[in-house]
């Protein structure tokens, strides 16, 4: 299997789930008075973690059960080196994440056999 660049960056991913999660938790327990009295314009939703390509393409191949091995293809950009949010709002008002990104991703691939 050949992937793009390096495998350098990092990223942070979020399951769909915990997303709807925490979009109907602000809009029951959150007052939008509550945020603009404090400065607040927006409340970014993520895990607050990140890891590498490379370390979430050998998470995907374990959880897949792929034997084979993962080259990277270095002449195609890594774009940016670092895609993290801060979710310290967020979490102030109580929300986290539930869902691990190893749970998500071994639900998805039984999803995706069940249906195929």
């Amino acid at each position: 299997m050949k992937l793009w660049g390096t495998g350098k960056p990092r990223r942070e991913f979020l399951h769909v789930d915990d997303l709807a999660d925490a979009v109907y938790y602000v809009m029951q327990k959150v007052e939008a008075p509550d945020l603009y009295e404090q400065g607040i314009s927006h409340l970014n939703v993520g895990t607050g973690e990140d890891l590498t390509i490379h370390e979430l393409a050998v998470l995907i191949a374990e959880i897949i059960g792929f034997k084979g091995k993962i080259k990277w293809d270095t002449s195609k950009p890594d774009g940016t080196p670092r895609k993290l949010l801060d979710v310290s709002r967020l979490y102030v008002f109580g929300w986290k994440t539930r869902i691990s990104l190893i749970e998500g991703v071994a639900n998805t691939y039984k999803r995706y056999l069940n249906h195929n």
